[in-house]
């Protein structure tokens, strides 16, 4: 664990009487393409789990292992994500934020305090909003955990659909490879068209038609 993310933020609200702190985080905010991810964990604090950090300082190997261990111990868990189609529609601000909620209300034991990654909910639940929360919180970092070995699934699966994008290496995001596939092959159907590397690539790919994920 690094020297920054400890379980402080979850101390002092259990010194107030909260009980049920969750913490949420999303991935795949800045990608170009696919969903916007977003989780929401509650720990067990008398299991702690040893590692959890910012998702962006792990290893995938060391993701997924922590990945397992909060999907074992933690009080409750959910994912949450909303698609490039609703991103384009709404923005991608408003579409983390819908992320995140969707996650909130999905979990299975109701949170009465929230730790939340850069992002005040609209939510009758007390809340914290930190700033670089997943390197600073626990909570929140065991929710970037789960919200990245998430998504990182999903491309792996839309690789096999689009293997010309080499969405299982950059993950969507604005790689150099990435955007020269952009400009060769043109955007998918589940680019974020509202995006200026994807609005601006200049080819535009033909045959398909664009499909909504749904929040799951």
């Amino acid at each position: 664990m690094s020297r920054l993310c400890s379980s402080r933020f979850e101390r002092a609200a259990r010194k107030l009487g909260w009980t049920r702190i969750a913490g949420i985080d999303e991935a795949g905010r800045g990608a170009l393409f696919g969903p916007v991810v977003a989780a929401a964990v509650i720990l067990n604090p008398k299991r702690r789990i040893v590692g959890l950090d910012d998702s962006k300082k792990l290893t995938p190997e060391r993701r997924a292992e922590l990945r397992e261990r909060i999907c074992e111990h933690a009080v409750a868990w959910s994912v949450a994500e909303v698609d490039a189609q609703r991103i384009d529609a709404w923005n991608i601000y408003q579409a983390s934020r819908q992320a995140m909620t969707a996650a909130l209300e999905r979990l299975t034991i109701a949170p009465d305090y929230l730790l939340v990654d850069a992002m005040q909910l609209d939510v009758l639940i007390e809340q914290k909003s930190l700033i670089k929360g997943d390197a600073r919180s626990i909570s929140i970092a065991a929710a970037s955990i789960l919200a990245k070995t998430h998504r990182d699934a999903r491309m792996e699966q839309w690789d096999a659909v689009y293997p010309q994008y080499g969405l299982a290496r950059h993950k969507g995001y604005a790689t150099p490879d990435h955007l020269e596939a952009l400009r060769v092959h043109g955007p998918t159907p589940l680019h974020r068209y509202s995006f200026a590397p994807v609005r601006d690539s200049g080819c535009w790919a033909t045959g398909a038609t664009q499909t909504a994920l749904p929040i799951f």
